[in-house]
């Protein structure tokens, strides 16, 4: 199986920055896309960036110009740089992968998220 976890969420004030790390772990053959995705109290999870395993990025709409997604495939990770926060930032940041995985010596194709971390933006 493989496992994903977050780290560097917390309290910030608007206009600061944080970053976010991902480490995956596990037997894990190949990562191809990750991501990051939030969801804020009441509201449904949304993207706010992905990266393929060649490097082509994307951003939702409302943090892009703002937020830097980028991978670091020898340590399987994945970090988001986030600066010029808004309060309307503020949710749980999920970490998310598509991983190719050695299973007993078969390679599978899962869709795995981590636990997420809380980004508060406040003053």
């Amino acid at each position: 199986q493989v496992q994903l976890v977050e780290s560097g969420g917390g309290l910030v004030q608007p206009g600061g920055s944080l970053r976010l790390s991902c480490a995956a772990s596990g037997s894990i053959f190949r990562i191809n896309d990750m991501g990051w995705y939030r969801q804020a109290p009441g509201k449904e999870r949304e993207l706010v960036a992905v990266i393929t395993s060649g490097g082509t990025t994307d951003y939702g709409d409302s943090v892009k110009g703002r937020f830097t997604i980028s991978r670091d495939d020898a340590k399987n990770m994945q970090h988001l740089q986030m600066n010029s926060l808004k309060p309307e930032d503020t949710a749980v940041y999920y970490c998310n992968a598509r991983v190719q995985w050695n299973n007993y010596g078969i390679v599978r194709e899962g869709n795995f998220w981590g636990r997420g971390t809380q980004v508060t933006v406040s003053s």
